[in-house]
């Protein structure tokens, strides 16, 4: 009996910290991690304030816990998807499509949360900017990897420096993209985007045939939304 009353209170618990971390990574998306208070989640969530800080121990326990459930987000929607497409060319193009979509349909309010929050933490150092950098290191060395792999599979002609000025370039406008669109509130930055990284695979050699994904990022940005 007692196992079971045990499981239940973890299966409770573990189901509000999921609860206050979805509230934070979309207030932190907006307004940064320091943005986040236990008193601001303790009233979006519904839940009381010690409440809160119990199941996460403090603020940074908390920013932590976000950033975590934050790159939970961002696997499940940029990159699992992209893996049901074979290694190359044709799977960096929809990975590409995919976190173009992920900042324009605004899974997160403030679009592409890592963004809005390595600008907060970039210059404060300690374990919230490390896992920040630990999840954008992780997301730009997979895309270098597809891009190594499109080399050896003879789909792009690249060297290993141009491997990494690829990677970095094609990063930089998906970043641009975002943040352009949150200031100026147009998707129009999102196509032209999708439009440039489809030239840039070209440049290195890519078959345009294998770049549809990107043909369609560029078309849903460009339809007025509903």
């Amino acid at each position: 009996m007692s196992t079971i009353v045990e499981d239940g209170r973890r299966a409770r618990g573990d189901a509000s910290r999921r609860l206050v971390v979805n509230h934070a990574a979309d207030i932190a998306s907006v307004e940064g991690l320091d943005g986040l208070t236990i008193g601001r989640l303790a009233e979006a969530s519904g839940m009381s304030k010690s409440s809160v800080a119990a199941l996460f121990g403090g603020k940074e326990g908390l920013q932590l816990a976000t950033v975590a459930a934050a790159a939970e987000v961002f696997t499940a929607d940029v990159v699992e998807p992209a893996r049901a497409e074979p290694r190359g060319v044709r799977r960096i193009a929809t990975m590409l499509r995919r976190v173009l979509d992920y900042s324009r349909e605004r899974v997160f309010s403030g679009g592409c949360f890592f963004m809005a929050t390595a600008a907060d933490v970039d210059s404060k150092p300690g374990p919230v900017r490390d896992a920040v950098q630990g999840h954008l290191r992780t997301w730009y060395g997979y895309l270098e990897a597809q891009l190594r792999h499109a080399v050896e599979a003879g789909q792009l002609a690249l060297d290993p420096e141009g491997v990494e000025q690829l990677a970095f370039e094609l990063i930089s406008l998906n970043n641009e993209a975002n943040g352009r669109s949150l200031l100026m509130r147009s998707d129009r930055p999102y196509a032209l985007a999708a439009r440039a990284i489809r030239e840039r695979l070209i440049a290195a050699g890519a078959d345009p045939a294998d770049l549809a994904p990107l043909d369609q990022a560029a078309d849903a940005a460009s339809r007025p939304r509903a």
